[in-house]
C-alpha cells in the first residue's frame, strides 16, 4: 500500500507540474515498483487513476486561470475517437513491446520540446470566429493523432498533448499544461473504460494511486505556477522528465527481449 500511495503521489505531482507524465510514470511504477505482473492490467489501472488525478489537477489550474477552455475542449473531443480506436488495438499488442516503443516516442518528444524557441509562444491565442478557420483544422488533426497514440499506449497522453497543443496553437507551455488536463482526463477515462470491459483494471490499487495522486497534484500545480514565470524553466523540466523516463522505459522494455 505504501508503494502504491507514494507512486500515486509522484504521478499526481507530474500531472500538476507538467500536465503529463501521469501514465508515463504510472505504468512503469506499477510494473516495476508496485509489482503488477501484467503490463495490460498496469495500463488499464493507471489510465483510471491518471484520469481522476488529472481532473483534480485541472481544478487547480482552472482556479489559476491557465486553462484555455475552447482550445482544450475541441482538442479533447477530437481526440476521443482516436483514444477509443488506439486502446482497442493496443490490447492486442505484446505488452513489453508497447513499453519499449512507448519510451522511444517519449525521447523524441522531449528533445523536440527543448529545440523549440520560446519566442514562438502566443500568450493571447484563443479560439473564436476569427481564428477558427486557422486553428480548428490544426487542433482536430493533431488531437486525433494524439488520441490514437494515447489510447494505443494506454496513457493519459499529457506528454503528447502538451506539445500537441503548443504545435497547433503556439500557446505558452503553462497554458498548454493546464489545458492538456481536459484531454488527459477524457482520454484516460476512455482508455480505462475499454480496459475495464476486458477485466484489466485493479480497482483497489487504482484507489490507492488516486489518493496519493491528489496530494501530489496540489504540490505540482503550485510549482507549475512558480516555474511558469520563467520562459524556459517549465519547458526544460517537462523535457527532462520525458527524456529520462523514456530512456528508463526503453532500457527495461528491451530487457524483455534479451
Amino acid at each position: 500500500m505504501i508503494t502504491a500511495l507514494a507512486s500515486g503521489a509522484l504521478v499526481g505531482l507530474s500531472l500538476g507540474l507538467i500536465g503529463g507524465g501521469g501514465s508515463v510514470l504510472a505504468v512503469p511504477l506499477l510494473v516495476y515498483v508496485v509489482g503488477v505482473p501484467s503490463p495490460h492490467i498496469a495500463i488499464g489501472t493507471s489510465a483510471l487513476a491518471v484520469a481522476v488525478n488529472a481532473a483534480a489537477g485541472l481544478a487547480g489550474h482552472a482556479r489559476a486561470g491557465t486553462v484555455k477552455w475552447p482550445c482544450a475542449l475541441v482538442f479533447a473531443a477530437s481526440g476521443l475517437v482516436g483514444a477509443a480506436v488506439g486502446s482497442t488495438v493496443g490490447k492486442a499488442v505484446n505488452g513489453d513491446g508497447l513499453l519499449a516503443l512507448f519510451g522511444v516516442i517519449m525521447i523524441v518528444v522531449g528533445i523536440s520540446m527543448l529545440r523549440r524557441p520560446a519566442s514562438h509562444d502566443d500568450p493571447d491565442v484563443h479560439l473564436d470566429r476569427t481564428s477558427a478557420r486557422r486553428l480548428l483544422p490544426r487542433l482536430i488533426i493533431t488531437a486525433f493523432g494524439v488520441g490514437l497514440l494515447s489510447g494505443f499506449f494506454g496513457i493519459g497522453g499529457g506528454f503528447l498533448i502538451v506539445p500537441g497543443l503548443i504545435a497547433a496553437t503556439a500557446m505558452p507551455i503553462l497554458n498548454a499544461v493546464g489545458s492538456s488536463l481536459v484531454a488527459v482526463t477524457t482520454f484516460g477515462l476512455t482508455t480505462a473504460s475499454n480496459y475495464a470491459l476486458s477485466g484489466l483494471v485493479d480497482w483497489a490499487l487504482a484507489l490507492q494511486f488516486i489518493a496519493g495522486g491528489i496530494a501530489g497534484g496540489l504540490i505540482g500545480t503550485w510549482a507549475a505556477g512558480r516555474m511558469g514565470k520563467g520562459k524556459r524553466t517549465l519547458t526544460r523540466v517537462f523535457s527532462a522528465v520525458v527524456i529520462c523516463v523514456g530512456v528508463y522505459v526503453v532500457a527495461r522494455g528491451a530487457t524483455a527481449f534479451i
